[in-house]
């Protein structure tokens, strides 16, 4: 009974267990159905033309994989940000904090770019265009927000935070209602416009069904592709809050994947038929006809085949669907402050919570840091590539862990266990280290920037510690290398700006490939002992081992 009551009315400095399995799944899955599906399609569209369906299935194919892997990490170690805690356990704080600062990198950045995407959908409108514009129109700041659209997207910042101030029940409750609503618009898109418009010949148009070759099916995975599919771990963020978590969180990420590569798939295929045949004959640089820039995507699809009345449920569903993600990435956002805050060469205000349990410090950091990015990244494209970037190098962390967890930790009890392990989780490393090469040398180096810049931060928090940056190290001696070989990988590849294309198509593949796995190797020989494992995992086991109710 004790347990039971510590839990629902924590002492401060814990999070509350009140979140269901529905409201894991509906996180998870309000993560995945976001801005992607409203402009993911077209961007596909434009990068592969009718090939860009392999896109979607490739890209389902490698995420499911790492899906697997993190229900049952999560299972197993039901912690609050554990896309960073899971490394912690495997390879010690140096490999934590490097995970989690990738992870927050990306989460942090979600909720911004839902807003730009809400705010360019709805300036599409010709009366908000006219009367109330929020973007620019002309000039070098075309398609970027204005002064009135940066006061407009700071309001929403605001309105998400507030909603996570609320605390992770009414967040995972009200999401699941915006969930429900998120998953209907685009069955139904898909619904009309087949039933208006379905040209097969559309398959074969404008160069044939794979008119950019291989490359452009590869190229359009970075290009929104898996942006528009991550979002599966967010359940794991909350799981230090979930009432059962070793019964749900397997079942509520595997669940949510499963949705989300079925239904993204199907709008793809129903996006390409519904288009008009002339607009695609000569190629598919503008599948819309006249420049898709102007209008949100399937907006203009649906005033195209006459379902005006379907437009304005898109137009509704631009606002609903962006804000659903934004709300749960704030939140998520916050957990893996929270988790980073546990360290003690990170501030401790960072997971300090409130009489409720809420992580208040954390939360509005997020919000804080998410309105910062209205500076340099003020449209919805820019921001994309990095975080498909970031998402990447923190999924890679995944199948390191738990390969490593499953030679240290072998006899914890694990709700769920992935097959063939020893296939996967190689597979699920490589999967990882190619969407980050796909994404280009461009945004390769800067991420590496990024967490050479997070490294100094930890650096200096954990000098003012005293902490033994030696032992920290030899666990994580990995990843420098690891990066270091991603970014020359990339400038001597055939992906983004800057890159020298001197490696041919396919072998380019193949040293991305045999490097991962040399480095995958490496890795999991670096585990901590068993001994330091089972220290690092103790200090989660009031999370780790709740019984829950």
């Amino acid at each position: 009974m004790s347990d039971h009551y510590d839990h629902l009315h924590p002492a401060p400095g814990h999070l509350r267990r009140t979140v269901g399995f529905y409201g894991l799944m509906f996180v998870s899955l309000g993560s995945i159905i976001g801005s992607g599906w409203l402009l993911g399609a077209l961007n596909a569209a434009e990068v592969a033309g009718p090939a860009s369906i392999i896109s979607w299935v490739l890209a389902a194919a490698m995420l499911t994989v790492l899906a697997l892997t993190y229900a049952e990490l999560g299972g197993a170690y039901p912690v609050a940000g554990g896309t960073g805690r899971f490394p912690y356990f495997s390879h010690g704080p140096l490999a934590g904090f490097t995970a989690g600062w990738a992870s927050w990198l990306q989460a942090v950045a979600i909720a911004p770019i839902e807003i730009l995407a809400a705010i360019t959908y709805v300036n599409s409108i010709k009366a908000v265009h006219v009367h109330f514009p929020m973007l620019h129109a002309t000039g070098p700041s075309a398609g970027l927000l204005n002064g009135r659209g940066l006061v407009v997207a700071t309001l929403l910042m605001v309105l998400f935070t507030g909603v996570n101030l609320a605390g992770a029940k009414f967040m995972s409750e009200s999401n699941a209602l915006v969930v429900i609503w998120k998953t209907a618009v685009p069955i139904l898109a898909i619904v009309v416009v087949v039933s208006l418009s379905f040209h097969p010949g559309n398959f074969t148009a404008g160069g044939g069904f794979m008119p950019f070759g291989v490359h452009g099916i590869f190229a359009a995975l970075p290009a929104g592709v898996v942006f528009a599919l991550q979002g599966f771990e967010q359940a794991v963020q909350l799981a230090g809050e979930a009432r059962n978590p070793k019964r749900d969180l397997s079942r509520a990420i595997i669940g949510a994947m499963g949705i989300g590569a079925a239904l993204y798939t199907l709008l793809q295929v129903a996006f390409i038929a519904g288009l008009d045949p002339k607009n695609v004959a000569g190629g598919w640089a503008s599948p819309l006809g006249g420049d898709p820039a102007d209008y949100g995507a399937w907006y203009t699809l649906a005033l195209a085949v006459g379902a005006g009345w379907l437009a304005t449920v898109l137009i509704i569903d631009s606002v609903v669907s962006p804000a659903g993600t934004g709300i749960v990435y704030v939140g998520t956002s916050a957990r893996l402050s929270y988790a980073l805050g546990e360290e003690s060469e990170m501030p401790g205000i960072l997971s300090r919570t409130d009489r409720r349990g809420t992580p208040v410090w954390s939360i509005l950091l997020a919000g804080v840091v998410g309105e910062a990015c209205f500076g340099p990244f003020p449209s919805w494209n820019k921001l994309v590539g990095v975080v498909t970037g970031a998402t990447a190098i923190m999924y890679a962390f995944a199948p390191v862990s738990l390969a490593a967890l499953h030679k240290a930790d072998a006899d914890r009890e694990r709700p769920y266990r992935m097959p063939a392990p020893h296939l996967l989780l190689p597979v699920g490393f490589c999967s990882a280290n190619l969407i980050l090469y796909w994404g280009g040398y461009d945004y390769t180096w800067k991420l590496a920037c990024a967490l050479l810049l997070g490294l100094l931060l930890f650096a200096i928090g954990a000098s003012r510690a005293g902490s033994d940056t030696t032992s920290m190290l030899r666990s994580a001696v990995w990843i420098g290398p690891w990066i270091l070989g991603m970014v020359i990988i990339g400038a001597l590849g055939r992906y983004g700006v800057g890159s020298h294309r001197v490696l041919p198509e396919w072998i380019d593949l193949l040293v991305v490939i045999g490097f991962s796995l040399t480095i995958f190797r490496w890795a999991v020989s670096l585990t901590m002992p068993p001994s330091k494992v089972q220290a690092a995992i103790t200090k989660d086991s009031d999370q780790i081992d709740y019984v829950g109710v």
